[in-house]
């Protein structure tokens, strides 16, 4: 359904929630008037307790299709974003089966994706061993960047880079003005905590990925960025412990930024029970200390975004090993819920709205260089989400729209949810999001 104009008492311009009508116009930004404005056409009215934000641009996206559509697939994910208020993902190069580390992966994953969109999509490249001479191509197809790991990613199509690779990469990278995100941590640390035996106990499974292997990782990527110049992103940050580093980095100049992700702002290790896969993710959720820090730390601006990481997989993947967590793939389901569950911890904590949408919108289009997504002014795309303060997200993992009902936030109450996702001035039916709107995105220069 295309809308033509939406009225609320809570529109997000800049850094302030103001009454306003946004007026929209082939899937644009039109005009920002009164909330009086008179409008014709299609008028969505927002009630009192709503605010209107920019969609969420979630950067940090695995959709795994093709090769493992069976874990995820772009109807199934992009849907649940539709649900959750990202009006943007980017896919990430790995899981996928080509994963997209050559053009022909980039065309194996835009082919798939084709009209099974429901918001808009964009790709990551890959940097692996070997590929140096596919990166500026994969750049000049309109990659967004070059994700690269320097550990082991659990899939063997996907190799990490030892250090001789990592440095070629990003001088590769800095040369053509690319961008390497970097799951950052060390497989010598990793190696020397590897457990003789399988485990259920979440503590054992956090012994086994210590803050020294992501310390040790960050200042590799620190130096990286320093000896070549190429700009570099931390991904899904879990450790505080890394955070003087990367402070330490930022206030020299280096073209670093970091992200964390909801599951390291709402939980805690010490309340997460045994054998209970569902909370694996590497690098690990961490204790409640650690937790705090790292929302001091977004307050500070040391961390610049909030992204999903939603890394799911079927059952028996998440099962294997019946609770052992050394066996259990890695990763936590969140994309659907996200926003909500960030926004609510935020709120118990005194921190607006505004700064959640900051985070999860402006700052994740900044660092794609998505510059018509993301905010609400004059002439960008008309991507936006409509969250309820006066309605309650009961978290029920069956009926979570991505692949398979498993998720560590099954069971939760948040006090909000979104009501409304609007793609390019199209509304999605939250009741049925049965419409394929989205687009294939790329890097524009």
């Amino acid at each position: 359904m295309r809308i033509d104009a939406i009225r609320a008492q809570h529109v997000l311009i800049d850094d302030d929630f103001v009454p306003a009508t946004l007026r929209l116009r082939q899937g644009r930004i039109e005009a920002i008037e009164p909330p009086e404005s008179e409008v014709a056409g299609l008028l969505l009215e927002v009630p009192d307790t709503a605010y209107v934000v920019p969609g969420v641009v979630d950067t940090h996206v695995h959709v795994n299709e093709p090769g493992r559509t069976h874990w995820e697939g772009f109807l199934s994910a992009t849907e649940a974003a539709a649900l959750g208020g990202v009006t943007t993902l980017i896919d990430m190069p790995l899981n996928s089966v080509p994963p997209t580390t050559t053009l022909a992966g980039l065309r194996a994953k835009q082919e798939a994706a084709t009209r099974k969109l429901m918001v808009d999509v964009g790709f990551w490249g890959g940097a692996v061993p070997g590929n140096l001479q596919h990166l500026e191509p994969l750049w000049d197809a309109g990659v967004f960047g070059f994700k690269c790991f320097l550990a082991p990613s659990g899939v063997d199509e996907f190799p990490p880079l030892d250090g001789a690779g990592f440095t070629a990469a990003l001088t590769e990278i800095a040369r053509f003005g690319g961008l390497m995100i970097v799951h950052a941590e060390d497989a010598g640390v990793l190696d020397a905590h590897a457990p003789t035996s399988g485990s259920r106990a979440y503590a054992d499974f956090l012994l086994s990925r210590p803050d020294e292997a992501e310390l040790a990782a960050i200042r590799q990527v620190i130096d990286g960025t320093r000896e070549t110049g190429a700009r570099t992103h931390i991904l899904h940050l879990s450790s505080a412990r890394a955070l003087d580093l990367i402070k330490d980095a930022k206030d020299e100049g280096l073209p670093l930024s970091v992200e964390t992700c909801p599951h390291y702002l709402c939980f805690a290790s010490e309340q997460i029970p045994d054998a209970s896969p569902q909370f694996k993710c590497c690098p690990p959720i961490r204790d409640a200390g650690n937790r705090e820090e790292l929302w001091q730390a977004l307050r500070a601006g040391v961390i610049d975004t909030i992204v999903s990481d939603h890394s799911p997989a079927d059952a028996e993947e998440k099962g294997r090993g019946d609770g052992d967590l050394q066996q259990a793939w890695g990763g936590v389901s969140g994309l659907q819920v996200g926003f909500s569950a960030v926004a609510t911890e935020a709120r118990r904590r005194n921190i607006g709205l505004s700064r959640v949408s900051r985070w999860m919108s402006r700052n994740t289009a900044d660092l794609a260089g998505l510059r018509s997504k993301g905010r609400i002014e004059v002439g960008v795309d008309a991507d936006l989400a409509v969250y309820d303060t006066g309605a309650e997200l009961r978290v029920d993992a069956t009926r979570l729209a991505h692949r398979h009902p498993i998720s560590a936030f099954d069971g939760l109450r948040y006090g909000g949810r979104v009501t409304h996702t609007i793609v390019r001035a199209n509304a999605i039916d939250v009741e049925r999001p049965d419409h394929v709107w989205g687009r294939q995105l790329r890097r524009v220069s």
